[in-house]
């Protein structure tokens, strides 16, 4: 403080004299001082050090920032925190106001990009080494691994030796520093041996200044110049060394262009200071630039090209294109793996090439865009470090909350004689908590409420949410409004609402048998027979004597064959083949429809043994009948809010006892649980069933505090279980019940239409006209021989004559000796 009050007061005196310009101290305290002061003399104010973006143009319009500001350099760290995937971090800075503004930015740009900053850690710029170990265990403590480093070149140094001392430099930490540390490194380079063991595998930002001649041939003229002026060698030149060479060719630049325009250097006095008695520095008489606006806008509308490439300002008076470089400290080397700008974000292709508007952007300089090249990270490995651990060394152990009292112990109870506890929603946490990537995280059970009341369960969401306990197991379903205060792990069970009703034995119908089939389908099943019988029997008449006889006895045999092939139970003997192809086809639409019938009928007489009013959701909102529901359930507002039924129907139920005896004496038509209960509920209780499906989809998950990445952690470890299929073996140790009711029963089981069975009677209907027309095709080819011989020996022939020709024909019996049947007259 010393220091900057000197250097303020010999500004002050050097004022006295009169400037036109004024090119910035070191200090963001400093130069924030100098800058009220050049606002009232009216004096341009060049900074090459001033990165600070909380000083605003408004209040500070005669101040140039010769170099990028802060704003820029956290929007850049945000993004690699963002690329990564990371979502917390802890930031470690120097407690004065270039930490601390530092910090608030990098705050901000954060919080766009939907990560945080978890623990804020300052340091005084004067700590000492016991300090700085304090700071980093604290730090240590907490979960975050992902720490940016923010302060002066002074001590930064050795917050990473201490960190390395720590065991803060192994793997699994990651370290970003903005760019002080590249400032460091190119001062010193490669000088530092025993600093780049301690920061090997940290990341840091550097400003970016495009490869030039000029910048090759000025830092060649500075290797030249200061060799031999250290005791290491030659002096590092670093990005501020650079922009402050570039600034003061700017200032000169500006200066000439404001004199060739004609302008003159004038100054007036200031009398607003009042001048302190004791004092040699006549603050009264300072000299006011009268012409600084206009010096102001040269040097805001130069447009040079010095070693930094060309300096442009806006007329905020900040850089245009503001770039960094991403640089990774390796053993003794720098390597870059990417750049960011403020126009294409990261990228492995420089800004001045990325946005470039000569050429088109081609396929490979945009797939640079929004990567970066591998990093090797602390402990010297490649793989991307997690950026959190769970409650490190062992110091805090899980604390999950488990209800006092359970329903159903297959769900969760505690093992007596003992502080354990087991049941399907103990066993799911366990084996997930084995998957997790980070070993031996110790936990505890504790009481934490009473399952019987939901808002109970509600509350200690909120305490979860506090960070009191650290999740719940006992069946929490994953509700709206809960997933406002907590996050929730990926589903390890679906669940849902359903029905529960009591279930009665029904004697069957007399004409129960009948109800597998409308009537329609009866009927046709009748006449198909009949049809059958009768084209076989057309067919058969000629050639088969069992198919002869009587008209009364050829009408039984009809009736007889025709519902015998019902059972395959005809005794008639089938001669022709064409009937034989026929009786094929029908059989196999017996056998069809026999299978089927057997099938249907014993659906029904099951339904009939086990029959309930209520056969879903729909049918007991309809009816006006009441309806239970567990006591503090969220069941309820379900029921009321989306459903609409009358708070006056619902009966609250606290236990298993009251479950059952309600239903057996009416006091309640159904009970709406969720499934996983109700499904080991009617296991054991047959007089009970679950009828229609679940209306509402619910799924049970384990709620941890908002933005925790265990939630994440255990959704990824539940996955597993759920692909290997222990997810599985787990439900079926605890929840796979014999259920001895039948699930959904329903009123009737659907009759079997016609429609069914069309297809079959189509084919055979078909099949029937086929071998009908070829019979008829035969026995006319027969007659027309038989008929040629007759006229032979008739001279009378006439069309009647012809027809009861052919009919005596047909009726009679075919002679299997005679090819032709002769006639009487032959005879004689």
């Amino acid at each position: 403080m010393l220091y900057v009050c000197y250097t303020i007061f010999a500004a002050l005196d050097f004022m006295e004299n009169g400037m036109v310009a004024i090119i910035s101290p070191q200090y963001s305290a400093l130069g924030r001082v100098i800058s009220y002061i050049a606002n009232e003399l009216q004096v341009p104010l060049l900074s090459f050090s001033e990165t600070e973006s909380t000083m605003p143009s408004v209040d500070f319009p005669f101040l140039v920032k010769a170099a990028q500001s802060d704003m820029f350099q956290m929007s850049a760290i945000a993004e690699i925190v963002d690329y990564y995937e990371w979502r917390d971090v802890s930031a470690i800075y120097v407690d004065d106001d270039f930490g601390r503004h530092g910090v608030a930015v990098l705050g901000d740009k954060l919080a766009e990009k939907n990560c945080r900053i978890a623990f804020k850690a300052s340091i005084s710029r004067k700590a000492s080494k016991y300090e700085i170990i304090t700071v980093l265990a604290k730090v240590e403590k907490m979960e975050s691994r992902i720490l940016v480093l923010h302060t002066h070149e002074d001590w930064g140094l050795e917050v990473f030796e201490v960190a390395k001392e720590q065991g803060m430099m192994d793997a699994g930490y990651v370290w970003i520093t903005t760019d002080w540390l590249s400032t460091v490194l190119d001062t010193n380079f490669p000088f530092l041996s025993k600093a780049h063991d301690d920061i090997e595998g940290v990341l840091t930002l550097r400003m970016h200044i495009p490869d030039s001649q000029n910048k090759r041939e000025f830092t060649s003229r500075w290797d030249s110049l200061t060799v031999g002026k250290s005791s290491n060698g030659s002096i590092g030149l670093n990005a501020y060394g650079l922009y402050m060479y570039d600034t003061v060719w700017l200032l000169a630049y500006a200066i000439d262009e404001f004199l060739n325009q004609g302008n003159h250097v004038e100054f007036s006095n200031y009398t607003e200071f009042v001048q302190s008695s004791g004092r040699s520095l006549h603050v009264d008489y300072m000299p006011i630039f009268n012409n600084g606006n206009l010096l102001l806008q040269s040097i805001l509308k130069a447009n040079a090209a010095g070693v930094t490439g060309t300096m442009r300002f806006t007329d905020d008076g900040l850089l245009v294109h503001p770039s960094y470089e991403i640089i990774n400290v390796i053993g003794n080397s720098l390597r870059k793996i990417g750049y960011w700008s403020n126009g294409s974000g990261l990228s492995v292709v420089s800004p001045e090439i990325e946005d470039s508007k000569s050429k088109p952007l081609n396929s490979s300089s945009t797939s640079s865009k929004g990567r970066l090249y591998g990093v090797i990270w602390p402990g010297q490995t490649a793989v991307k470090p997690r950026g959190w651990t769970y409650y490190p060394h062992g110091g805090k152990s899980l604390r999950i909350g488990v209800p006092l009292q359970y329903l159903f112990p297959e769900v969760l109870h505690k093992v007596e004689g003992t502080n354990s506890y087991a049941g399907f929603c103990i066993d799911v946490f366990t084996a997930a908590h084995d998957l997790l990537p980070y070993s031996n995280i110790p936990y505890e059970f504790v009481h934490a409420f009473d399952s019987n009341h939901y808002e109970t369960v509600n509350k200690e969401l909120r305490l979860v949410q506090n960070g009191v306990i650290d999740t719940l197991v006992g069946g929490i379903a994953i509700l709206v409004d809960r997933t406002r205060i907590v996050d929730f792990t990926q589903p390890y069970i679906e669940s849902g609402l359903v029905v529960v009703a009591p279930v009665k034995k029904l004697k069957s119908s007399i004409w129960a048998f009948s109800r597998p089939f409308t009537p329609m389908m009866w009927l046709i099943i009748g006449i198909s027979c009949l049809i059958v019988g009768t084209v076989i029997w057309i067919m058969e008449r000629r050639t088969n004597d069992k198919f002869r006889g009587s008209p009364r006895q050829q009408l039984e045999t009809i009736l007889r064959f025709s519902f015998s092939t019902l059972f395959n139970a005809q005794k008639e003997n089938i001669v022709s083949s064409l009937s034989q192809f026929l009786l094929i086809v029908w059989l196999f639409v017996v056998l069809i429809i026999n299978s089927t019938y057997t099938a249907t009928l014993s659906s029904i007489l099951t339904v009939e043994k086990l029959s309930s009013k209520i056969t879903g959701i729909d049918s007991l909102i309809s009816r006006d009948v009441p309806i239970g529901y567990h006591k503090g359930s969220f069941v309820r507002s379900y029921l009321v809010d989306e459903l609409r039924i009358h708070p006056s129907r619902l009966v609250p139920l606290s236990s298993l006892q009251e479950y059952e005896k309600t239903l057996v004496n009416g006091d309640v038509a159904a009970i709406v649980a969720e499934r996983v209960f109700m499904e080991l509920f009617v296991s054991t209780r047959c007089q009970f069933t679950i009828v229609g499906n679940d209306f509402a989809k619910l799924s049970w998950g384990f709620p941890f505090q908002r933005d925790s990445p265990l939630a994440l952690d255990m959704s990824t470890a539940i996955l597993k279980l759920s692909e290997s299929g222990e997810l599985q073996r787990i439900r079926d140790k605890w929840l796979k019940q014999n259920i001895c009711s039948k699930e959904g029963a329903k009123e009737e089981v659907e009759r079997l239409q016609l429609k069914s069975f069309s297809g079959l009677f189509y084919l055979c209907g078909l099949s029937g006209l086929i071998i009908l027309l070829l019979y008829f095709i035969k026995v006319v080819r027969q007659f027309m021989k038989h008929y040629r011989n007759e006229s032979q020996s008739s001279s009378l022939c006439s069309k009647s004559s012809i027809f009861h020709s052919f009919v005596s024909f047909v009726c009679e019996k075919e002679d299997k000796d005679k090819k032709i049947v002769s006639s009487p007259t032959d005879q004689d």
